[in-house]
């Protein structure tokens, strides 16, 4: 099976057991768009509203014409797991572990927008921009921090169907950068666009004919962009304001230090928020 069959699939599991067992329920400081629209700096500042998704309140039903586009999305993640190798019996499998988000209120995605268009009857969303990528960094029960860029780059999600109502799903591939730029130097001065090319206490490793192939992947740095998967699915509808809400679980890669570390699979679950233009 191939990664992108893989991260659907471990995605789709992810969102019907969401759903069924109601794991993502709106938290007690929710508020719609417009509550949020009336509070001012003050009596945002310090509360974690501002890394919060608006609720959506209605069951409509939207149907979106040609030309018109998704603005002001928001992607709220509520629980993070982290796929690691568990032995039992002698035998070994992977399982999706809880994790404990380490960073700060930052990592909700907001202001994403892109245009919609409706292919054999079926809504097809792209994304084009915004606050659409954060750092973010898990803990595993074992203590291990995993960072990785949570993300929905170059997102092409494709619907089931051409309204958006509760139970309406769409879905698709996106793109993951490199959790680090070129400019990022490691503890011995190494990176990618700049710095040193090896450890400079090690230079007598350059000479010989393996030189420092034990060292390669921490030597030579790379940008390396993965994919991931994101599943949503809508149960809120407000047709009078435009606006839909519903749950989604992405699938997507971990961070590799710049190519030296094989990543580590990340499942995440959440809500989201979106506005029809």
């Amino acid at each position: 099976m191939s990664l992108k069959d893989d991260l659907a699939n471990a995605g789709k599991v992810a969102l019907a057991g969401a759903a069924a067992l109601s794991v993502m329920a709106a938290p007690a400081q929710a508020l719609t768009k417009s509550e949020i629209n009336a509070l001012t700096y003050l009596q945002v500042k310090g509360t974690g509203l501002a890394n919060r998704c608006a609720e959506v309140v209605g069951e409509d039903t939207i149907t979106p014409k040609s030309g018109q586009k998704i603005v002001d999305m928001c992607i709220e993640p509520k629980a993070w797991a982290v796929e690691e190798e568990i032995g039992k019996a002698g035998k070994t499998e992977k399982k999706f572990v809880n994790s404990k988000v380490m960073t700060r209120q930052t990592y909700t995605l907001e202001a994403i927008e892109g245009p919609l268009k409706v292919e054999n009857g079926n809504i097809v969303f792209q994304e084009k921009e915004g606050i659409d990528y954060a750092a973010t960094t898990v803990q595993m029960p074992g203590g291990e921090r995993v960072p990785f860029l949570f993300t929905v780059k170059d997102l092409v999600a494709k619907g089931n169907g051409g309204s958006f109502k509760p139970g309406f799903q769409m879905g698709g591939d996106f793109t993951t950068p490199s959790y680090r730029t070129g400019l990022f130097l490691d503890p011995k001065g190494r990176g990618g666009t700049t710095g040193y090319d090896m450890a400079v206490a090690l230079p007598g490793l350059q000479s010989g004919e393996e030189g420092d192939d034990e060292l390669f992947s921490e030597n030579n740095k790379t940008f390396d962009v993965t994919n991931g998967r994101i599943e949503m699915e809508v149960n809120k509808v407000n047709a009078e304001e435009s606006e839909i809400g519903g749950v989604f679980v992405a699938t997507q890669l971990g961070d590799t230090d710049m190519g030296s570390k094989v990543p580590k699979k990340i499942l995440t679950k959440g809500i989201f928020y979106a506005k029809i233009e």
